[in-house]
């Protein structure tokens, strides 16, 4: 199989990590592009008519495209367990939050990349960065425990989202207020997977 892939894209990297948890890089040929939403690269239209990474091409069948959908097709194909059926709903929820945060943050980025700067509009800004805020105090307050828990998809994107807004939007200090969240993706950004993916 092949993935289309960017080393930046956080949605890229929550796959890249389940690769490298599932121990299948030898699998999956990681095809990096250069691509933006205003000079998609042609590989990636080919694939996905969004024009969006990851994108998984295989070996039959037609490409299949949007990281939840990557993800669950890796766990299903090589049975990996990240969905477990008695938490399925939970490690759905945290994946959905996870993406969720990825949005606005990606958001708030193309704000200030792809807009003419007299165009941009600080309060739509600040309305992104407040669904993140909100997020990521009701994963503090509400489901630390299932972080900690056995590993799962919920905990991967979770690890993701929060190394992404660190690599963005680092100046937020999300941190301050949230010691145990701070504390669980201190060691999660540890793991091999995580540190093998680290976007330059």
């Amino acid at each position: 199989m092949k993935l289309i892939a960017s080393i930046t894209s956080p949605f890229v990297r929550k796959v890249r990590v389940l690769i490298r948890e599932a121990g299948k890089t030898d699998e999956i040929e990681e095809m990096m592009v250069a691509t933006t939403p205003l000079a998609t690269d042609s590989s990636v239209i080919a694939a996905n008519p969004l024009g969006k990474i990851p994108a998984l091409l295989r070996e039959s069948g037609p490409a299949i495209y949007d990281s939840r959908v990557i993800t669950r097709y890796l766990d299903t194909h090589w049975d990996l367990g990240l969905y477990p059926a008695d938490r399925q709903w939970d490690v759905l929820t945290l994946e959905a939050t996870a993406d969720a945060i990825l949005e606005a943050a990606v958001a708030i980025v193309y704000e200030a990349r792809m807009r003419p700067a007299e165009y941009q509009y600080p309060e739509w800004v600040e309305a992104q960065w407040a669904k993140i805020d909100r997020a990521l105090t009701a994963v503090e307050e509400r489901w630390i425990s299932n972080l900690l828990g056995p590993l799962d998809m919920g905990q991967i994107a979770i690890g993701v989202a929060l190394s992404y807004v660190d690599f963005r939007l680092g100046d937020r200090n999300w941190r301050a207020t949230r010691p145990e969240l701070a504390k669980w993706h201190a060691e999660f950004a540890a793991r091999k997977s995580m540190t093998d993916t680290v976007p330059e």
